[in-house]
């Protein structure tokens, strides 16, 4: 069986919307089975995909990449990449680079030029930022905050990623305020959230600001872990969400109540309010989070609207265990069966994105708005004038999102990792 006929016959069997799925298909006319499965998908699917095994293992169970280790995002009318995050490991951070910084040149031409090349077709990615080869160098110029211009070599490697960005405790009227950037569920991210949760138990916390504002999603039970952490024990015994599977594979249907943090020997703050910053890259568990602490304690979502992704999807490797789909496969609801949310959940105090600075400086838009928050537990007045503005605007339900990503790929890529 040819590798686009094995991806045929998984989708048939496992696809949540699987009825939607034309019924027959020349399989040879897709160079890929990526393709297949975008063309097979229903119409409102942006997140089934297939990928190869080895890029699977790297990314989601060792939590490794290869390049420099940092992120950004085109701004200044292309003359400079703003960067987002940087990972711990790699060259980016031992030369400084850090949240917030804008990179204006690359190997002595600036941004702008590089650019106006690449989209007249004189020069490619791989030209400005170099082949993913070991030892691939670059020579970078950036300026931060501040004003001031750095200059060195960034070299490219292996990267182990870390999920915890960010750990802090900012005073705030009176009061203790953890503050958490986290940035994927995956393996590694149970001892990191662990390490964290201690972290803030020692500081004595009243308060806990979740930032999941890059946070595509993954494994939904360290999304279970992360909020019996903030929440337990208001939250045992309880469900945390509810699988609903295809009528062919409703045998699979199931309860997963939040995570045992007693069992499991896990740091919990038994907080009764958590305030959520978000934007339309918060994704899957990420929404699961918020979803699912809802009907238990006070979840203040801040920011803007999520993404909208209220399934999921079970890895299946096929075509001799060298690629892996992840197909969406069955939706979740919370502990109130609610789990309709395409359409991405609502802020509760809206706020555009800001970078400027690196984590934890407290004058960025979305972190400014959860400390006001703690401090008069109520939206600041700008929030308020933003969303009755948004209001005025609406046809339909008030919205505070950029257009939709096609999210049918790895999360990582829709970050402009390098």
């Amino acid at each position: 069986m040819t590798a686009n006929a094995e991806a045929f016959c998984l989708m048939f069997r496992y696809y949540l919307w699987y009825r939607e799925m034309p019924q027959t298909v020349n399989l040879t006319q897709f160079n890929s089975t990526n393709q297949l499965v975008q063309a097979l998908s229903a119409p409102n699917d942006r997140f089934s995909y297939t990928m190869s095994a080895a890029d699977y293992q790297s990314r989601f169970i060792d939590a490794r990449f290869f390049g420099f280790g940092m992120s950004f995002r085109i701004v200044d009318s292309d003359s400079a990449l703003l960067v987002r995050f940087v990972y711990d490991d790699g060259s980016a951070a031992e030369n400084g680079l850090r949240r917030g910084d804008r990179i204006t040149e690359i190997e002595g031409k600036s941004i702008a030029e590089w650019y106006a090349d690449i989209d007249a077709g004189r020069a490619t990615n791989d030209d400005m930022f170099g082949p993913n080869d070991d030892g691939v160098m670059r020579n970078f110029v950036w300026t931060k905050p501040d004003g001031t211009v750095m200059q060195s070599d960034f070299i490219k490697r292996e990267v182990t990623t870390n999920t915890v960005l960010h750990r802090s405790v900012i005073e705030e009227a009176g009061k203790r305020v953890g503050y958490l950037v986290f940035n994927s569920f995956i393996e590694l991210s149970e001892t990191e959230l662990e390490q964290a949760f201690s972290y803030f138990k020692q500081q004595n916390i009243d308060e806990l600001v979740v930032d999941v504002r890059y946070n595509g999603g993954g494994l939904i039970r360290v999304a279970s872990q992360l909020a019996s952490h903030i929440a337990w024990p208001a939250v045992q015994g309880k469900t945390f969400v509810t699988f609903a599977y295809n009528d062919k594979n409703s045998h699979k249907n199931q309860t997963s109540l939040f995570t045992n943090v007693e069992l499991r020997n896990l740091t919990a703050l038994g907080l009764d309010r958590v305030h959520v910053l978000t934007t339309p890259g918060s994704c899957s568990s990420s929404e699961i989070l918020i979803n699912s602490l809802s009907p238990f304690i006070d979840v203040v979502q801040i920011g803007e609207v999520t993404c909208g992704k209220p399934v999921g999807q079970q890895p299946e490797f096929f075509d001799a265990r060298n690629q892996v789909m992840f197909a969406v496969n069955f939706q979740t609801v919370n502990a109130d069966g609610f789990g309709d949310y395409f359409e991405g959940l609502m802020p509760n105090c809206p706020a555009r994105e800001t970078i400027p600075g690196d984590w934890g400086v407290t004058s960025e838009a979305l972190l400014k708005e959860a400390l006001y928050y703690v401090a008069n537990g109520s939206c600041s007045d700008s929030s308020q004038q933003l969303f009755d503005s948004l209001l005025l605007q609406a046809d339909g339900p008030v919205r505070l999102t950029a257009p939709k990503q096609n999210l049918a790929q790895p999360f990582w890529q829709q970050w402009n990792e390098h």
